[in-house]
């Protein structure tokens, strides 16, 4: 998905940990077609997802030559998904920062672990439970997507940030249905939401956009209108 500051261009990331929650993050990276390192400490994790990403590789994150060799410092950004282990989720966090990581998202157990992830300078963290895989995807990939619901396997609705490219355009003039099969359900302005906004309703930079389509489509419009 596409943005200003982050566009569609294929990115580098790297997912550490192939549990349920790094695995979803891992596929999904994969599908929308970026470049994505898999890495786990259990081989059979990283047999697993060969096919759901561009590299794999088997290592323990906790060790920072291991990390260091990999040229981990490249991905500018990294997901810390390791499961049950707390202390390993913690050492590899303060060691993607050590190796000047720009952006780790890490997952937190609890409100402990996040207080510590916190602390050592984890930039986003994230609760699985709460925060699908998938949606943590989409939001590391574009600012531009605020949320992002599944539907089903191929639909989402999507909560996207109006740009400056389409300050002033009308659902009319966009012709999203016509031109990208998907409904603009509804525009938040502030505080106040439009609901089944009219052909002629202005929409403004800033606005966020609560559209629902199929995910295909969904990305088509966000890279060529965001």
């Amino acid at each position: 998905m596409g943005s200003k500051k982050k566009n569609h261009h294929k990115r580098q990331y790297a997912v550490i940990g192939l549990g349920r929650f790094g695995g979803s993050v891992c596929r999904e990276l994969h599908r929308m077609g970026h470049e994505v390192m898999a890495i786990d400490i259990d081989p059979e994790k990283v047999d697993k997802y060969k096919g759901y990403c561009t590299y794999a590789a088997r290592l323990d994150s906790t060790d920072e030559k291991q990390l260091h060799s990999i040229g981990i410092r490249n991905f500018e950004d990294v997901v810390v998904a390791i499961g049950d282990n707390i202390q390993a989720s913690i050492l590899t966090t303060l060691l993607l920062k050590e190796e000047g990581v720009a952006k780790v998202w890490a997952k937190a157990q609890n409100s402990y672990h996040q207080k510590v992830l916190d602390k050592i300078g984890a930039d986003v963290v994230v609760h699985p439970e709460f925060d699908m895989g998938k949606r943590i995807a989409h939001n590391i990939v574009s600012d531009r997507v605020i949320d992002y619901i599944d539907l089903s396997d191929d639909y989402s609705m999507v909560e996207l940030l109006a740009t400056s490219k389409i300050d002033g355009e009308t659902l009319a003039s966009l012709e999203l249905r016509a031109r990208y099969g998907i409904t603009l359900i509804a525009i938040k302005d502030g505080e106040s939401m439009t609901i089944s906004p009219r052909p002629d309703e202005a929409i403004r930079e800033e606005n966020i956009l609560l559209v629902i389509g199929h995910n295909d489509d969904l990305e088509r419009f966000e890279e060529k209108e965001l």
